[in-house]
């Protein structure tokens, strides 16, 4: 299914889920509140309320990944840039291996140092990898467009 590359604001979502409620219970079929914004966000392709409302309230949603595009996020606590040089579908996660612009310092010693011009991250619908550093922050996050 594709989704929509529009979403509506947050209050006008709601304010449809309200009124398929209302038409489905005028129609005879009991609807809770819960289960007309499951439906309207599954109307719009996408796999459950919670999924819909966070990309409603994203202003600067990310341009969908393809070869060769420009990608932008935070690795391992570094803004970089680069080129998506590979992208494949791994585990239910979106694998991408990513040219930096610039390398960037993998390392948090003062000792040495081991820079990477090429990275490959595995990410969730939210633009994240799942595997966190040892603070809870996620090894990689990508940043709108």
């Amino acid at each position: 299914m594709q989704r929509n590359t529009t979403i509506p604001p947050l209050a006008t979502l709601k304010d449809q889920a309200r009124r398929l409620r209302a038409d489905l219970t005028a129609r005879g079929h009991d609807t809770t509140h819960a289960q007309a914004l499951e439906m309207l966000a599954h109307q719009m392709g996408l796999r459950d309320w919670n999924t819909l409302a966070a990309l409603a309230g994203r202003t600067n949603a990310p341009t969908p990944l393809t070869l060769g595009a420009r990608i932008t996020g935070r690795y391992l606590g570094h803004d970089v840039a680069g080129t998506v040089l590979a992208i494949a579908a791994h585990g239910g996660l979106t694998r991408l291996t990513i040219k930096l612009d610039e390398p960037v310092d993998v390392v948090r010693f003062d000792s040495f140092s081991s820079l990477r011009r090429r990275i490959t991250v595995s990410l969730n619908d939210d633009g994240e990898t799942p595997q966190r550093t040892s603070d809870g922050q996620p090894h990689f996050v990508r940043m709108a467009a």
